[in-house]
Parts: C-alpha cells; sequence; structure tokens
C-alpha cells in the first residue's frame, strides 16, 4: 500500500485582504480644460503601492485632460465619463460614478488629492461602501498602513486599515508629483451613472494671480490680524513678487475679511510646506509652525508663540516695513548668510 501526499498552498488570514490583484484608482481633479497639480501627487502615492493604477476622468468635454493624464508616467488606463451632470465635479454626482466603476473593477484602493475637492468626495465614497477614510495621508507604510498628521500637525499617527477597500487623500506637499510624460496608458469609456438630481452647478468665481500656487510655493508670505487691514497686505503683495512668493493668510485675517478666504493658511485652510515661511503679524497658532523649513517671524509682540520656534526674529510694527529691504532680509535669512548682528543691522534697515 502506497500514501501520496498533497500539499496545498492556503493564503494566510492576515494576507487575504492582499490576496486579490492590487488595484489603485486615482479620482483625477481637473478644470475639463488641465489636470490640477495634486493628482500627480496623488499618482505619485498610488504608484507606491504597487499594482495597476489606473485614473477616473469625469466631467462635461474632458477629453483634453484624458490625453493628458494617459501621457502621465505610471498610469495604466484612464477611465473617461462625460457627461453634463458632472460639470463642476459636483459629489453628488460623481459619487454614484465612482461606486459604479468601483463595482465592476474592483479596486483595493480608490484615493485622491487632499484638497476641497478631495475633502468633499471620498468621504461620501467611503460612506457608500461602508469602509472608514483616511485623510491627509504623509506617507505610506504598507498597502494597509498610512502615516498622517494629528493635533493640527504636532503629532503623526500610522493609521492600519483592514477594510476590504482602502479610500484615502493624499497631501499634496508630501509627494512629488509625477513625471507628466513618458506614460502611454489606454483610454476606456465607463458607464455614466444615471444623475442624482441633487444639486446643480451654477458658475464658478476665480481669482487671477501672477504669485505661486499657494500649495506648491516654495516661499509662503502670510499675514495675520496684526496687519490692522486690507489696505496693508499690498506690503506683502510687493514682497512677494520682488521674490517670487506666494501670499496667504491666517484665520483671523479672513475671518475680519482682510482677504479672501482661498488665501487662508492652516488646518481649515491650505497645507503649506515652503522652504521659506514669512510670517507677518502672526501670533503662531500651531498650524502656522508645522511643515515649515525656515521662519522669519515679523511681529511687534515679542511674546508671540512664534518667536519660540522661528529662524529669524524681527520686533517692529508691522506699518513701519520698507519692503525693499524686508526682500533683502529674505534673502539673507533663506540662505543662511546672516549671524544675528547682521540680521539687526537689516531690522534697522527695514524701519523707515
Amino acid at each position: 500500500m502506497s500514501y501520496r501526499l498533497v500539499y496545498r498552498r492556503v493564503c494566510p488570514r492576515s494576507f487575504l485582504p492582499f490576496c486579490r490583484f492590487q488595484s489603485t484608482l486615482v479620482v483625477a481633479e481637473h478644470n475639463n480644460d488641465k489636470l490640477t497639480p495634486i493628482t500627480l501627487s496623488a499618482i505619485t502615492a498610488a504608484k507606491k503601492l504597487g499594482g495597476d493604477v489606473p485614473c477616473l476622468v469625469a466631467g462635461t468635454d474632458c477629453a483634453k485632460v484624458a490625453q493628458e493624464v494617459s501621457k502621465v508616467l505610471g498610469v495604466k488606463t484612464v477611465l473617461i465619463a462625460q457627461n453634463d451632470a458632472y460639470k463642476g465635479s459636483l459629489p453628488e454626482e460623481l459619487t454614484p460614478l465612482i461606486l459604479a466603476t468601483q463595482k465592476q473593477f474592483n479596486f483595493t484602493h480608490i484615493c485622491a488629492g487632499a484638497s476641497a475637492f478631495g475633502k468633499n468626495l471620498p468621504p461620501r465614497v467611503s460612506a457608500k461602501l461602508d469602509v472608514a477614510p483616511i485623510s491627509d495621508i504623509i506617507e505610506i507604510k504598507a498597502p494597509d498602513t498610512f502615516v498622517r498628521t494629528i493635533y493640527a500637525g504636532n503629532a503623526l499617527s500610522t493609521v492600519k486599515c483592514n477594510d476590504n477597500v482602502k479610500v484615502f487623500t493624499v497631501r499634496g506637499t508630501s509627494f512629488e508629483p509625477t513625471e507628466v510624460d513618458g506614460g502611454s496608458a489606454t483610454s476606456e469609456e465607463v458607464a455614466v451613472s444615471a444623475s442624482a438630481g441633487m444639486s446643480e452647478w451654477l458658475e464658478a468665481t476665480l481669482t487671477n494671480s501672477d504669485c505661486p500656487e499657494l500649495t506648491r510655493a516654495k516661499v509662503v508670505v502670510s499675514g495675520g490680524r496684526g496687519l490692522k487691514n486690507g489696505e496693508n497686505f499690498k506690503l506683502l503683495y510687493d514682497l512677494a513678487d520682488k521674490i517670487n512668493a506666494a501670499v496667504g493668510a491666517s484665520r483671523a485675517a479672513v475671518d475680519a475679511r482682510y482677504v479672501p478666504n482661498d488665501m487662508q493658511v492652516g488646518q481649515t485652510g491650505k497645507i503649506v510646506a515652503p522652504e521659506l515661511y514669512i510670517a507677518v503679524g502672526i501670533s503662531g497658532a500651531i498650524q502656522h509652525l508645522s511643515g515649515m523649513k525656515t521662519i522669519v517671524a515679523i511681529n511687534k509682540d515679542p511674546e508671540a508663540p512664534i518667536f519660540q520656534v522661528q529662524s529669524s526674529t524681527l520686533h517692529f510694527h508691522v506699518a513701519s516695513i520698507h519692503h525693499v529691504h524686508c526682500v533683502n532680509l529674505a534673502r539673507f535669512a533663506w540662505l543662511g548668510r546672516c549671524n544675528h548682528l547682521q540680521l539687526f543691522s537689516l531690522t534697522r534697515l527695514c524701519l523707515r
């Protein structure tokens, strides 16, 4: 009598979520003409997960954007959905589309950039899929493990997700945008879902600016309540023009209506991580201290919290700033070419 042993390889229970073929759907953010930079960062994050990276482009006349995405390095397939209901990328209309696409392709991950678009759409998708969304990640440790900031950037949290589908948003400043050339993705039309009829896009009022985009700028000049009024923000605009910087504002300045809310920097505004951050008339809430490589603080209050961590200290009234000398000061501070004595001398030059 002879016996034959048969071995069968069994996938461990802990690895069951990864047994199906891994793929990450990136939901593209665009204006029907051009892709937003944060979507390129989301694609970079998706590539770190391994597996296929399809990209969903939904809009009213988005063939140009779809063509742009098809050339992005790392994207395998461009899923195109065109319908008048998708005008303005309303989340009420895009959610059913993503759910239908997920049902068809069975993605392991769904991601988008952590912009206003990303804060609105992925949570709705997560709720419908009955999974927990993971927002504003800054690092990927494993297909089920992500790092995000908590306590307004004062601490890091490592999150392990056991849901069958991981839905997350990506902080644009934490992932370099992927290359926009070198890809050769195929295009595929996906079925358009019926209009939800819950909302209607009317119009958008956009602000034109020659300054760099705030979330991507290497240099940011930000003003706070200490500027007293919107007129004094012209000082910051002049300075920003000289050093090719973006202009931001604290929540207090936005609430006081010195500037529009699209300039707000911080936990409830735009996340920035510049190489040089010039804080003018800002006390220094936590969100104005995290992610900055070099901080120049300009404030007449020597007890302002920002002076506890700043790279360069200037004690004088904002109204007395002479922007030409501040340009030199900013450049010296950024390049690290001035000691405390030189900094003090430059500070005196900034006074009229």
